[in-house]
């Protein structure tokens, strides 16, 4: 009988002298029907405790998880490189593809969950995406118009935005950003929440959004 397993993954990026490991930890219930990749955001990291929370929740709904740090540790004390959304998005995509390849995660649609910086990557990497490679994004308190709008105008990937209520220039952006894309999409407001989603319950409603958003795109009903 198939059992939960976990592995600390590290995934090689770039080449010669710009040549790196991502590292991260790819969890997978016992019979998972997709994969999540997670982007985090500047300053974060694959131990981001409110990404580790969705990720809990989305393997306890049947999705494997992959929690990956896009910089090295030297990287993310250089701001340049925390706000570099073309290498974000290199890194990201490189990830992706190596979750293309591995064999507990090959044949699984794959969804991607961004949060600030890392769900302009998220958004870059689906609008590259094609014949349905990425299945569906969800950008928790992101930056969605650091993606840029030629980007968000070419994003076919359902994409969900989650935004505080009480994250008012973030809300301003992500409404902003909504109005360019040209997917099948949804903007969801969490009463109250500030950028972080701090306060009480509303995390959890972020993990339950997201979990019925990438159910609903990425589950076996829908992949037939």
């Amino acid at each position: 009988m198939p059992t939960p397993r976990h592995e600390l993954v590290r995934i090689p990026a770039g080449s010669g002298p710009a040549a790196v490991h991502m590292e991260g930890m790819l969890e997978l219930p016992a019979e998972p029907f997709a994969v999540v990749l997670f982007a985090h955001g500047s300053g974060s990291s694959r131990f981001s405790p409110r990404n580790g929370y969705v990720a809990t929740e989305l393997r306890r709904a049947g999705m494997a998880s992959l929690l990956i740090d896009l910089l090295t540790p030297e990287e993310d004390q250089d701001t340049n490189a925390r706000f570099d959304i073309a290498l974000l998005t290199d890194r990201l995509a490189t990830a992706a593809a190596w979750l293309r390849r591995h064999p507990s995660t090959a044949p699984l649609p794959l969804g991607l969950f961004g949060a600030s910086t890392g769900a302009a990557a998220a958004l870059r990497v689906a609008a590259g995406a094609r014949n349905g490679a990425v299945g569906a994004v969800v950008s928790r308190g992101g930056r969605p118009d650091m993606a840029g709008t030629d980007a968000l105008q070419r994003v076919a990937s359902p994409t969900l935005l989650i935004v505080g209520g009480a994250d008012d220039v973030v809300l301003d952006l992500n409404r902003a950003a909504y109005a360019q894309l040209h997917c099948e999409k949804s903007l969801s407001i969490v009463p109250h929440a500030t950028h972080l989603f701090e306060e009480p319950g509303t995390l959890e409603e972020v993990a339950r959004l997201a979990t019925a958003w990438f159910a609903g795109h990425l589950g076996p009903a829908t992949c037939n």
